[in-house]
C-alpha cells in the first residue's frame, strides 16, 4: 500500500502522483463512502484556492462524490479555514479543500475536514488509503437512481466574512487604522480586504489579482519584501501577508519589521494571561519555535508544551492538554475558542485587537520577545532516510550542538509536504549561527541530493 497523506493532507505536483485526477476522484469516492449512514443522504462541501489546476481537481473530486450517491456543495475560491467553518456551520458530513497552501503554483493538494471542522485523524486517513489501494470501489457504486448531485453555495464568502468579523471584540473600534494586505494572489484575495474594510479600517491591498499561476509568486507570507516596502511607503500602522490558502499570516509592524508566528503568539498570549483568559495558563508551540519565546514565557510565568511541526499536531496537543492558543513560527496560529483550525484572518484580527487593547503600535508590543539569531536552510533531497541513521549528518549535528552548548540549538528534519530537508540552527550570534547551519547543510547536500 502506498502512502498518500503527509502532515497536511495529500500534496504534490499537479498531474504527477499522488496529485492525479484518478487519485482525486478516488479520494472523493472514499470520503463519500465513509460518510454514508443508513437513512441519511450525506453532503460534502468543497472549496479551493486560485491555482489553475483547482478546477480540474474539483471536477474529479465532485465526480467521485456523486458517483458514490452523495451530494456535493461547491463554494468556489475560499480560504481553507472557511471550509472548516462552513462544514461545521452547515452540518455537512465533511469538507474538502483543494490547495497546496504556500507551495508554488504547479503544486496542489487535498485537505479534508470532518463534520466538526477538524482535520482528519490518522485512523480516518488510513481508512481512505485502504479503500483507494484496495482498488475495488467500483463494487460499492450505487444504482443510477441513487447518484448524488452537485449544487453551488453562492453566499459562502459572506457567511465566512461575518464569522471572521465576529471574532473581533465588539467593544473595540479599529476605525481609521491603516492596514496593507498582501493576499498572495491566493484564496484571501476577496475576503481579506472585505473583512478589514467592513470593520472600518483604511485598507490597501497587494497581490489580489490571481491568474491561476501567480499564487505565492514572490509575494505572501513567504516573500514579505513588497509588503514591507508598501507599509513604510504608506506609513501604515500594520501589514499582513497571507499564504496561498489563508490559514497562516505574517505581520509587519509600523517600522517595517517582521513578526513571525512566535512573536504574534507571545503578544496574544501575554494579553490573554493579563485578562485572565489563558486557559490552564498554557500555550502550545512546536520544536521549531525560537529560543526567545522560551525566555518570554518564563518571564511572563506562562507554561508551554512542545508539539511536532504541523498544525494538526499543535491542535492535538491543545485539545489533550486543554489549551486555547497554540501555533507555529510559520504564522499558523490556532485560537481554539474562535475556530477549529488555524486561520490567518482570525490571527490578524487578534493582533489588531492587541494593538487596540494596549493602545500601542505593534513595534512596541513586539518588544515583549527578543528573537534569537536563527538560520534555516531548505535543501531539496532525493531521498528521506531517518536522520539518526546517517552517521555523517549526525556527526555534523553533534559538533554544532557541542559548540553551542546551552546557548543555542540545532534541528534537522524533513518537510512533511515536500521532498525537502530543513536545517535550523539558533545561537548567540548571527555569525556563529550561520556558520553552524551552513556546515550541516553542506553535509546534508552531499549525502541526500
Amino acid at each position: 500500500m502506498g502512502n498518500l497523506f503527509g502532515t497536511d493532507g495529500i500534496r504534490g505536483v499537479a498531474n504527477e502522483y499522488p496529485m492525479t485526477i484518478e487519485i482525486a476522484a478516488n479520494v472523493g469516492r472514499a470520503i463519500a463512502y465513509l460518510s454514508k449512514k443508513k437513512g441519511h443522504k450525506p453532503r460534502i462541501i468543497i472549496g479551493r484556492d486560485t491555482r489553475i489546476s483547482g478546477d480540474m481537481f474539483e471536477s474529479a473530486i465532485v465526480s467521485g462524490i456523486c458517483s458514490m450517491g452523495v451530494n456535493a456543495i461547491s463554494v468556489g475560491i475560499i480560504p481553507t479555514p472557511g471550509i472548516a467553518f462552513l462544514t461545521q456551520d452547515m452540518r455537512a458530513d465533511a469538507g474538502i479543500v483543494i490547495s497546496a497552501s504556500h507551495n508554488p503554483s504547479q503544486d496542489n493538494g487535498i485537505k479534508i475536514f470532518n463534520s466538526e471542522g477538524f482535520k482528519l485523524s490518522d485512523e480516518k486517513e488510513n481508512k481512505i488509503e485502504e479503500l483507494i489501494f484496495a482498488n475495488n470501489m467500483h463494487r460499492l457504486d450505487p444504482s443510477p437512481k441513487e447518484l448524488g448531485k452537485l449544487s453551488r453555495l453562492d453566499d459562502a464568502i459572506g457567511r465566512y466574512v461575518d464569522f471572521v468579523k465576529s471574532t473581533f471584540p465588539k467593544k473595540l473600534n479599529p476605525e481609521g487604522i491603516k492596514i496593507v494586505l498582501d493576499c498572495s494572489n491566493g484564496a484571501t484575495y476577496r475576503v481579506a480586504p472585505q473583512v478589514f474594510t467592513e470593520l472600518g479600517c483604511e485598507v490597501k491591498t497587494l497581490c489580489d489579482q490571481p491568474d491561476g499561476k501567480n499564487i505565492n509568486l514572490n509575494c505572501g507570507s513567504q516573500h514579505t519584501e513588497i509588503l514591507i516596502a508598501e507599509v513604510l511607503r504608506q506609513k501604515a500602522d500594520i501589514g499582513f501577508a497571507f499564504d496561498g490558502d489563508g490559514d497562516r499570516v505574517i505581520a509587519i509592524d509600523d517600522k517595517g519589521k517582521i513578526l513571525t508566528g512566535d512573536r504574534m503568539l507571545a503578544v496574544c498570549s501575554a494579553i490573554l494571561k493579563r485578562e485572565g483568559k489563558l486557559k490552564n495558563n498554557l500555550v502550545v508551540r512546536t520544536v521549531m519555535s525560537n529560543l526567545g519565546l522560551t525566555v518570554t514565557f518564563e518571564k511572563l510565568g506562562i507554561d508551554s508544551v512542545f508539539a511536532n511541526v504541523g498544525d494538526r499536531f499543535v491542535l492535538e496537543e491543545m485539545i489533550s492538554k486543554g489549551a486555547i492558543i497554540g501555533g507555529e513560527d510559520s504564522g499558523h496560529l490556532i485560537f481554539l475558542d474562535h475556530h477549529t483550525t488555524g486561520d490567518g484572518l482570525i490571527t490578524a484580527l487578534q493582533v489588531l485587537a492587541a494593538m487596540k487593547k494596549e493602545e500601542k503600535p505593534l513595534s512596541e508590543l513586539a518588544r515583549i520577545m527578543k528573537v534569537f539569531p536563527q538560520m534555516l536552510i531548505n535543501i531539496d533531497v532525493k531521498r528521506k532516510p531517518a536522520i539518526e541513521t546517517v552517521p555523517k549528518i549526525m556527526a555534523a549535528i553533534k559538533n554544532a550542538e557541542k559548540a553551542l552548548g546551552n546557548k543555542g540549538r540545532v534541528l534537522v528534519r524533513y518537510s512533511g509536504t515536500q521532498n525537502m530537508c530543513r536545517v535550523m540552527v539558533e545561537g548567540p550570534t548571527k555569525k556563529e549561527t550561520e556558520a553552524h547551519c551552513r556546515r550541516i547543510a553542506e553535509v546534508v547536500k552531499k549525502i541526500l541530493t
